[in-house]
């Protein structure tokens, strides 16, 4: 793998020991062997509805990315391996080619009222004592141990991770100033996918070009915006191998948010053995409950009210064909449950709070995935609670001030506190390790 130089001087990290984003020879569809790009992509493994958003994706073309990061068979070992074979497959049948040279990505995504723009590249890793890539969630052992094993069949970066980092605000210089230029050229690629975002790719492969990205972003740190699970598979495969080679990257998606901010949204709970009406028992005078007249949005609307007021910690409930708010926690209950050897900030949260609090100690709800599932979309994590009678615990989103600052000082978020977007699409350039 070809690494451009390093630059000089410091302002997030000192010159040379921030991030180091380094061309890779991309791994993408070949058009004319698909019925459409836009058939073929996916959102992140994590984020795709199953069953129905699973089926529905591997109806919509053979060839979908989906069989590969969320692949089907009776046993993981199945499953990783069946991807893997179907990734050699199609790189044999032509339906996957690699790009000629090695290159940094550009890559666009305009949608929603959203322009985002960002850099495609394989990312250096480091170890989080560096301070260069900093994780603001907590992580799930058995799901690194899935997308290792995935990793390690396949060979392969199949989706990048999602990161933002602070530049300085200008677009005239350094790798925002590339970018800018790169844009007024022909796309590699341009796709509309169902959710409505219009998609676009470019290559940066000019030596100039690729040393004024790298000296600009080694005096950059970056925050995880979407991939803690990715991220430290990524530092666990590394682990795995005897000397330096291509395992040392991993595939992300860096994006200036001083440029183009990203939007937070939150993830909801979905806690399937634990009925609403149990739920709201369970709670004593430890919240006050209103049930809500009105529709999902109306119910939300209730929920962003009640979580602005200073320290307020609120929730809905459902599925029970109702929602029922909860808000003003007893402080006594949260002193009680709540370690009190964090940041302010991190005790104010609300992830904090139903975990360490209603699920810990109210409810107790064991951490396990039988029990609680994490679900993006409101009105999903409703369905499912419905359909299979347990509770959806609806969140209101965190800013992202908030994440940065635990964050930078160490502190890890209670896991899925956060869903930073627009996402990048899956599909649209992978990294085959092979290549580097």
């Amino acid at each position: 793998m070809s690494t451009p130089g390093h630059g000089n001087g410091a302002t997030g990290s000192p010159a040379g020991q921030g991030l180091r984003l380094t061309p890779f020879r991309g791994l993408r569809y070949v058009p004319e062997r698909v019925g459409s790009l836009s058939a073929v992509t996916s959102p992140p493994y994590d984020v795709v509805v199953r069953p129905d958003g699973l089926r529905h994706l591997e109806t919509a073309d053979p060839h979908n990315i989906v069989r590969l990061i969320l692949p089907q068979a009776a046993t993981a070992a199945d499953r990783h391996r069946q991807a893997a074979e179907t990734l050699r497959r199609w790189q044999e049948e032509n339906v996957l080619a690699a790009d000629p040279e090695p290159a940094l990505y550009v890559y666009e995504q305009r949608g929603d009222g959203i322009l985002q723009r960002g850099l495609i590249g394989a990312l250096r890793l480091t170890p989080r004592e560096e301070g260069v890539v900093l994780p603001h969630e907590d992580v799930m052992p058995h799901i690194i141990e899935d997308r290792a094993a995935l990793m390690r069949d396949t060979g392969a970066n199949l989706e990048p991770l999602l990161f933002s980092y602070r530049g300085n605000g200008n677009g005239t210089e350094g790798a925002a100033g590339v970018i800018e230029q790169v844009i007024r050229t022909e796309p590699l690629l341009s796709t509309l996918t169902d959710d409505g975002y219009a998609h676009r790719l470019w290559a940066i492969t000019d030596p100039h070009d690729l040393d004024t990205v790298d000296k600009d972003l080694s005096h950059q740190r970056a925050l995880i915006a979407d991939g803690h699970h990715r991220w430290a598979t990524y530092l666990r495969l590394r682990a795995e191998q005897p000397a330096p080679g291509p395992w040392d990257y991993g595939l992300v998606l860096l994006v200036d948010t001083a440029r183009y901010p990203l939007r937070v949204r939150a993830i909801h709970r979905l806690l399937h053995r634990l009925p609403v009406a149990e739920a709201l028992a369970g709670l004593g005078g430890a919240f006050r409950v209103r049930t809500l007249d009105g529709p999902l949005p109306d119910a939300l609307d209730a929920l962003a009210e009640a979580s602005a007021v200073p320290g307020g910690n609120a929730f809905v409930l459902a599925g029970d064909g109702r929602f029922h708010l909860l808000d003003r926690p007893d402080p006594d209950l949260l002193a009680r449950t709540i370690p009190g050897d964090r940041p302010q900030a991190w005790r104010e949260l609300d992830a904090t709070v139903l975990h360490s609090t209603l699920l810990e100690h109210v409810w107790q709800v064991p951490d396990a995935p039988e029990h609680i599932g994490y679900i993006h979309e409101t009105a999903a994590a409703v369905q499912q609670a419905e359909l299979h009678g347990g509770t959806a615990v609806l969140m209101h989103p965190v800013h992202e001030d908030v994440v940065r600052e635990l964050a930078e000082q160490g502190v890890t978020m209670p896991r899925k506190s956060t869903s930073f977007g627009p996402k990048p699409a899956t599909g649209l350039v992978l990294r085959s390790l092979a290549l580097d």
